[in-house]
């Protein structure tokens, strides 16, 4: 009974989340990538953030993902409720200090400020395996085409 009662739960939540949900444009993602102080930081582009979010979620804040160990990632850089999140359901690192369904709505700051935690980490953008498979070594300019924004390259 327990199970499915926390079932429900979990649904209901993420039924909640999603409405106030968001699917980010590119440039309008960029702009707040920027503002946020993510172009440069630790080394990294606006260019490899946007990379990486598209290859993560498609810019998609609701986006939720089921991995093979019980643990799942969330929102718009899809962070791992094992370390930085808490889902209630499976055991956490809490890193962020942040619930996982706090990640799935159209407010992003909460997603950046944990974001930029796992990147001080030893691993820097590379504990986003797509980062590492997409857009590290690659030239990053076209993440910005069209933007009318005028970012130095990190």
């Amino acid at each position: 009974m327990q199970t499915w009662v926390t079932v429900v739960v979990t649904l209901a939540t993420l039924m909640v989340a999603t409405v106030d949900a968001k699917i980010y444009e590119r440039c309008e993602l960029a702009v707040k990538l920027e503002k946020a102080g993510l172009n440069g930081f630790r080394g990294y582009s606006v260019g490899d953030w946007l990379c990486m979010a598209h290859y993560e979620s498609g810019f998609d804040t609701s986006f939720v993902d089921h991995n093979p160990d019980g643990s799942s990632e969330y929102g718009i850089f899809q962070l791992n409720s094992a370390w930085w999140c808490n889902n209630g359901l499976t055991r956490t690192q809490n890193l962020c200090h942040i619930e996982c369904r706090d990640l799935l709505n159209r407010h992003i700051l909460d997603d950046i400020l944990c974001a930029r935690q796992v990147v001080s980490s030893q691993n820097g953008m590379a504990a986003w395996d797509s980062w590492t498979r997409h857009c590290s070594g690659h030239d990053l300019s076209e993440w910005l085409k069209g933007c009318n924004m005028h970012v130095k390259p990190a």
